[in-house]
C-alpha cells in the first residue's frame, strides 16, 4: 500500500472531485497552525455508509461548537460522500470527511475571515486493530488524561483533541500494546485513544459516563443493541481499581467496530460470550 499522499483515486474538495495527488492545502491554512478542524470517520458496508446522516449531523455540530460553521447542508454532505465512494468504485471502505479553516485574510488566532473548507476521502481499510478481534486487544494505561470539559468542547470531534491520543498510542505501541486506556481529568476511566470502552461484571455491562469525552455513534448503537438483548447497561463513573473486578471488556468505534480487549495494564479479561455476541451482532447490523 502506498502512502496516503501518493495514491490513485479521487477526493471531493469544496464541491468537486479532484485527483488524489492534487488535493493540497496551503501551508498557511489556519487549521495547520491553530487546529481549527473537525472530522468524521465512517465505514461503508456493501455500498452503504452506516449511519451516514448521523455522522454528517455531528460534523455540522462539531463545526458549530468550534465557531466554524460548515457551508454545506447535511444532505449535501451525505451526497458528497456517496459521490466520492462511487467515483472511487468502492463499496466497502472507510470514509473521512474533514472540515477546516483554510488560508485567507487572517493568520492570527482569530480566523472569521478565512473560508471553511470541506474535503472527503475514502479508501479500503481492514480491521483497525488487526487480529485483536479474535485474541483481544492489549492496552497500555496512558499518562495523559481527557481534559476538563470546561477547557474544551468535548462533544466535538475536533482534530486538536486527538494530540494526546496520538502521544498515548505511540507510547503504547512502544510497549507492544495496540492502544491505551485514558482516564479523565478526575481520574475516572474514560476511553481508549480513539474508541469507547465497555466492561462486563456478573452479566451486566458497565461503561463510563461520557461527560468529558465523545459519546460515540458506535457506542450509542451498541448500548441500544445490548438493551434490546435484555442486558442491563450501566453508564457511570468507573474508578481504575475496578478493572480488577471486570470479567470481559471491549472497545467500540467506527474504525474499531466492536473489538474485544484481553488486557489493560496488568488486568486481564476473557474474550467471553457477551463480547463475542455483541461483536457478531454489530457485524450483522452494519451489513444488513
Amino acid at each position: 500500500m502506498t502512502n496516503y499522499e501518493d495514491r490513485d483515486g479521487l477526493i471531493w474538495m469544496d464541491g468537486e472531485l479532484i485527483p488524489w495527488r492534487e488535493s493540497k492545502v496551503h501551508i498557511l491554512s489556519h487549521a495547520m497552525h491553530y487546529a481549527s478542524s473537525v472530522f468524521e470517520g465512517e465505514r461503508c458496508y456493501n455500498g452503504k455508509i452506516f449511519k451516514s446522516t448521523e455522522h454528517s449531523e455531528r460534523l455540522k455540530f462539531s463545526g458549530d461548537l468550534l465557531d466554524m460553521p460548515i457551508p454545506y447542508s447535511v444532505e449535501e454532505i451525505d451526497a458528497a460522500k456517496d459521490a466520492t465512494l462511487k467515483a472511487n468504485n468502492l463499496t466497502d471502505a472507510y470514509v473521512r470527511a474533514v472540515a477546516f479553516r483554510g488560508a485567507g485574510d487572517e493568520m492570527g488566532v482569530a480566523s472569521k475571515g478565512n473560508p471553511v473548507r470541506l474535503a472527503i476521502a475514502c479508501w479500503s481499510w481492514g480491521a483497525y486493530y488487526g487480529d485483536a478481534k479474535l485474541q483481544g486487544a492489549k492496552l497500555d494505561i496512558a499518562k495523559w488524561r481527557r481534559p476538563d470539559p470546561a477547557t474544551i468542547p468535548h462533544e466535538a470531534k475536533a482534530a486538536g483533541l486527538y494530540m494526546i491520543c496520538t502521544m498515548s498510542k505511540h507510547a503504547a505501541m512502544e510497549k507492544g500494546c495496540t492502544d491505551a486506556l485514558m482516564m479523565d481529568y478526575r481520574g475516572y476511566v474514560a476511553e481508549a485513544t480513539g474508541a469507547n470502552i465497555f466492561f462486563v461484571k456478573d452479566g451486566e455491562v458497565h461503561t463510563p459516563l461520557p461527560d468529558s469525552f465523545l459519546n460515540g455513534i458506535t457506542r450509542q448503537t451498541v448500548i441500544g443493541m445490548l438493551e434490546e438483548k435484555g442486558i442491563n447497561v450501566i453508564e457511570r463513573h468507573i474508578m481504575p481499581e475496578e478493572l480488577a473486578d471486570f470479567e470481559q471488556c471491549w472497545l467500540t468505534g467506527t474504525a474499531a467496530e466492536v473489538t474485544p480487549v484481553g488486557q489493560i495494564g496488568d488486568y486481564k479479561f476473557t474474550v467471553g460470550d457477551i463480547a463475542i455476541d455483541i461483536a457478531e451482532s454489530y457485524e450483522r447490523l452494519v451489513r444488513a
